[in-house]
């Protein structure tokens, strides 16, 4: 694949996805925007790839949204139908995406990371949505998503104010999971991708469909709906594996499928 603004690597089952401007702290133009569309299809086609780390090149900033200087010189962009950074908009990619936040993650940066199902963040990492401040809004999803991650008024002070949180203030609210020294960050997340890939791959795309499929309806509603994914899981060779190599005690072969 050519690649001019994203550094993309798969191994062991994982794919890192690094956005590569960190002359502009990672920020993003229709460019490298395009270019994270084609990478997340080509993550999410690909069979052997069973969980996605997302992160940016350096330790300033994992991506400081929009490119407002590209912005100013050409106008508004167009994003890709899966949004910015090819995911924002993407309902229906059930792999797990981990975002790796080594340092600044503000608008449309943090919106990514809203987006990605797992956050290990680096001590210094500072997370933020400005939009208000220049005259915009967190339209990528980050009005919608912030107040279903984290305490409403905490959310709303964030996107009212543009105020930026710390990385102990953001997990502390819970919107990422784990802080680490900056040179733990991508061991921690390849942690946490060794853990996911080591389950069944099919499994792990149905629990990730049907708690996002199921979040926000009533209790009953949830538990009764059909998910595709999940009906794939009970009918698929990896559910007899699973117990048969527990019983064997020897680790499962999944083969998704």
């Amino acid at each position: 694949m050519d690649l001019e603004f994203i550094l993309y690597e798969k191994r062991d089952h994982v794919a890192t996805i690094t956005i590569d401007r960190p002359a502009v702290m990672n920020a993003l133009h229709p460019p490298a925007n395009e270019e994270l569309d084609r990478v997340f299809d080509d993550f999410a086609a690909d069979a052997d790839c069973r969980v996605a780390i997302l992160t940016g090149t350096g330790d300033r900033a994992f991506s400081t949204g929009n490119d407002l200087k590209w912005t100013v010189a050409h106008g508004m962009p167009r994003l890709p139908q899966t949004g910015f950074g090819g995911i924002t908009s993407r309902f229906d990619l059930w792999k797990p995406v981990i975002a790796a936040v080594n340092g600044f993650a503000l608008g449309g940066g943090l919106e990514m990371v809203l987006a990605c199902d797992v956050a290990v963040a680096a001590e210094h990492a500072r997370l933020g949505l400005p939009e208000p401040r220049v005259g915009l809004m967190a339209a990528a999803g980050g009005v919608h998503r912030l107040p279903r991650q984290i305490p409403l008024k905490v959310a709303m002070g964030m996107l009212l104010s543009g105020r930026q949180i710390t990385a102990a203030e953001a997990e502390r609210h819970g919107l990422v999971n784990e802080v680490v020294a900056a040179d733990a960050l991508l061991p921690a997340a390849r942690r946490w991708a060794a853990a996911i890939a080591e389950c069944s791959p099919l499994s792990v795309q149905a629990t990730k469909q049907a708690a996002l499929q199921g979040r926000g309806r009533p209790l009953a509603e949830a538990l009764s709906e059909v998910y595709p994914a999940v009906s794939r899981v009970f009918a698929s060779e990896d559910a007899a594996e699973g117990p048969r190599a527990f019983a064997e005690k020897r680790p499962p072969v999944w083969k998704g499928r």
